[in-house]
């Protein structure tokens, strides 16, 4: 499986735009990238381990948090997560 990394995270793995993970969930696909690119932790994590709010996950097509098990939901081979940041800001003119 494989996780696709915004613009702004690449830093953290090496330029790196998908990163080929193992888990048998989105938690553990998550625990296999952060694993191997540990800088990237802070970034996807608060200090409680939960998912940032403004960190948007999708298990292929589907949000995660709208997905009955979330973090939980099951992952196959074929499965790709996508990271998504939240954007806000702006000005009027």
């Amino acid at each position: 499986m494989t996780i696709h990394m915004p613009t702004p995270l690449r830093v953290y793995t090496g330029g790196l735009e998908a990163v080929p993970v193992t888990g048998a969930t989105v938690a553990e696909a998550l625990a296999s990238l952060t694993a191997q690119y540990p800088d990237v932790k802070q970034h996807l994590f608060s200090a409680e381990g939960k998912l940032r709010s403004f960190v948007n996950v999708y298990l292929n097509d589907d949000d995660i948090r709208y997905l009955p098990a979330k973090v939980d939901s099951p992952m196959s081979g074929e499965d790709e997560l996508t990271i998504i940041p939240s954007i806000a800001g702006g000005c009027c003119q």
